[in-house]
C-alpha cells in the first residue's frame, strides 16, 4: 500500500451482518440442519432471481412480512423443501463481534464512518430495523456511524449501485475515498467498480489484518 493509498481515503463504509455479526448463513445452516433440509439450502434459494425473489423485495420494503412469509415459502418449496419465510426470519439474528466494535471506534476518530446495510422491517436483531433485547446493543453500535443507510428505508439494496452513491453523497466524499467492507462478493463489485478500495469479511481477524493494511492504522 502506498501513502497515497491512505492520504486518500476519507471515508470507511461497513455491510453489518456478517461484518459486525456473527454470518447470518451459519443461522440459516441451524435451520437447516433442524428441518432436515440440505445444507445452504436457503442461501441459495436466495440466489435465485436475487434482485427479484422473496428476500430481494423484503429487503427493499416491497412487500409485508405475510406476503414474505408466502412467497419464500413457495421459492423454497418450488425446489422441494418448504420453509416458511417467517421462520426464517427468527433466526437472521447474529452474534455480535466485540473486536469489530472496538476497530469502528479507531476509524471514526479519524475518518467518517457509515454502514449501508440490506435489512428488514421485522424480528429482532442486527439484520432487522426494529426490534428489543439484542437489538439494543445493535442500537448502540449504529449510533457511532455517522450515517446509517438501511435498504428496508431505501427502498433500494445491495448491490444496486444507487444505494452506494446515496452513502457517499451524504457523507460528502467520493466514491474514489471510501473503503467498504462485505461478508459477500455480490455486494463489493458494484463498490469496487465506482472506485471503492473493498474488503471481503471471510473472518473478523482477517477483515481487521486488511483494514489495517489500508489505512495504516494499529487496531486492538
Amino acid at each position: 500500500m502506498s501513502s497515497t493509498d491512505t492520504a486518500t481515503t476519507t471515508a470507511i463504509l461497513w455491510d453489518f451482518g456478517g461484518v459486525f455479526t456473527s454470518s447470518p448463513f451459519e443461522a440459516f445452516n441451524t435451520l437447516e440442519d433442524k428441518l432436515g433440509v440440505p445444507k445452504d439450502f436457503i442461501r441459495q434459494t436466495n440466489a435465485i432471481n436475487p434482485e427479484h425473489n422473496a428476500w430481494a423485495q423484503f429487503e427493499s420494503n416491497s412487500v409485508s412480512l405475510d406476503d414474505f412469509d408466502d412467497l419464500f415459502a413457495a421459492e423454497s418449496e418450488a425446489r422441494g423443501h418448504r420453509i416458511p419465510g417467517k421462520e426464517v426470519i427468527a433466526v437472521l439474528s447474529g452474534q455480535l463481534r466485540p473486536r469489530m466494535v472496538e476497530v469502528l471506534k479507531v476509524c471514526k476518530a479519524r475518518y467518517k464512518v457509515a454502514c449501508i446495510t440490506n435489512n428488514v422491517k421485522a424480528g429482532e436483531g442486527p439484520g432487522m430495523a426494529r426490534g428489543k433485547g439484542k437489538a439494543n446493543a445493535v442500537a448502540e453500535v449504529m449510533s457511532l456511524f455517522d450515517l446509517v443507510v438501511e435498504s428496508s428505508v431505501e427502498g433500494v439494496r445491495k448491490p444496486n449501485p444507487e444505494i452506494y452513491t446515496r452513502t457517499c453523497q451524504r457523507l460528502g466524499v467520493a466514491c474514489d475515498e471510501a473503503i467498504f467492507l462485505d461478508d459477500l462478493g455480490i455486494n463489493l463489485k458494484p463498490a469496487k467498480a465506482l472506485g471503492m478500495r473493498t474488503i471481503k469479511v471471510v473472518s473478523e481477524s482477517q477483515a481487521i489484518e486488511d483494514l489495517a493494511a489500508l489505512t495504516g492504522l494499529t487496531f486492538p
